[in-house]
């Protein structure tokens, strides 16, 4: 499998002490990788990365990424062979509350990791995250591809514009050597167990019919490219392992190829509207609990839909999940480990090791 090439590798890990950042390094983990991860604390309570108790697993660095001396030392210290940039804030509504923390921390955040990056004058291959929000949205209901425009209306959409275009910047600027192989992933809305975050569709459903409550709909008709959260970690994995592959490659070509930005997302069938995504949870969640309306809010986009054919083209990356199983596996993991809570890793590994067996079974390039 193309992921056995993280055994033994050294990893650096942003972002690790969040939900996908906390089911990455689970992953990274269970490959045999040796995980430095740089972090704020926890962002929630409960927080996946506690619950999985990564903190006794990896080595976990508590530090601030717009801090670029704190970054560069444990860059310097990690010497690490993959880059995986995911700290951010990514909440879309809480971008309106703290605009100057959002554009800080995933515009100069970004340019403090890939400017640590510079300074380890090392050999090492780079993912820096993004998010399918970052492209010009006007409404035009077709799916983005790699080379649309970048935009935002919103301070966070706009923020991780910006860190494309910087990371854009720093490729063409002192990338260009084979030292350092960069690229950047957009990925599609995120589901799966241990999302504790506020003002997220799912844990918003959970919290409500865990107590009994109506769920409450933002943007009932607004469409989105939902994925289980390892459809995205395996995109990144992939990313990573070709860009590997690449600077050991004698030609150019194949260096350039992969050093780009790639879009992760689902299949065209699994972007549905929100309403569709609660009344999906609801049929596997027991219980009378409905959807309600509730009171608007700031602008969010309407339609969001990725194309996915260059990852599929160039990485030999597919999604593995429908939406149907995306909810079920998401709700399922929150109502076992409500029912015990000791269980979480196994139940977390349980689910990383159910979808590689059906990667397998449909023969997902990476799987070879």
């Amino acid at each position: 499998m193309l992921f056995d090439l993280f055994r033994g590798k050294r990893v650096f890990l942003t972002g690790h002490t969040g939900f996908k950042g906390a089911w990455m390094a689970e992953w990274l983990l269970e490959l045999g990788a040796d995980v430095t991860g740089f972090s704020l604390a926890p962002p929630t309570k409960p927080a996946l990365f506690e619950q999985l108790q990564l903190q006794k697993r990896l080595d976990h660095l508590v530090g601030d990424i717009r801090d670029l001396s704190a970054l560069k030392a444990a860059l310097r210290a990690a010497a690490p062979e993959f880059i995986f940039h995911l700290a951010a804030q990514s909440l879309v509504r809480r971008s309106y509350d703290a605009p100057v923390e959002t554009f800080g921390t995933n515009v100069l955040g970004t340019v403090n990791v890939l400017e640590a990056v510079r300074s380890l004058e090392t050999r090492c291959a780079v993912v820096v995250a993004t998010t399918d929000k970052c492209y010009l949205n006007t409404e035009h209901k077709q799916a983005f591809g790699e080379n649309d425009p970048l935009g935002g209306r919103d301070p966070y959409s706009a923020s991780k514009a910006g860190a494309e275009l910087a990371a854009n910047a720093y490729r063409s600027s002192f990338f260009q050597n084979g030292t350092v192989a960069m690229a950047t992933a957009r990925a599609g809305n995120v589901l799966g167990g241990g999302d504790w975050a506020a003002d997220r569709i799912l844990p918003d459903c959970i919290r409500a019919l865990s107590q009994r409550q109506p769920i409450c709909i933002r943007n009932p008709d607004a469409v989105r490219p939902w994925q289980h959260v390892l459809e995205s970690v395996s995109g990144y994995l992939t990313l990573g392992a070709r860009l590997f592959e690449a600077q050991g490659k004698s030609s150019a070509e194949a260096l350039r190829e992969n050093c780009d930005a790639f879009n992760f997302g689902p299949s065209s069938n699994a972007e549905r509207t929100v309403r569709e995504l609660v009344n999906e949870v609801l049929k596997t969640w027991p219980g009378t609990s409905s959807a309600a309306p509730s009171r608007e809010g700031p602008h969010e986009a309407h339609c969001l839909r990725l194309s996915i054919e260059k990852a599929r083209r160039i990485l030999g990356w597919t999604p593995v999940w429908d939406f149907e199983k995306t909810v079920a596996r998401t709700v399922e993991w929150y109502r076992k480990s409500a029912e015990n809570g000791d269980s979480i890793q196994a139940l977390t590994h349980a689910q990383i090791d159910e979808y590689l067996a059906d990667a397998r079974a449909t023969n997902a390039g990476w799987t070879t």
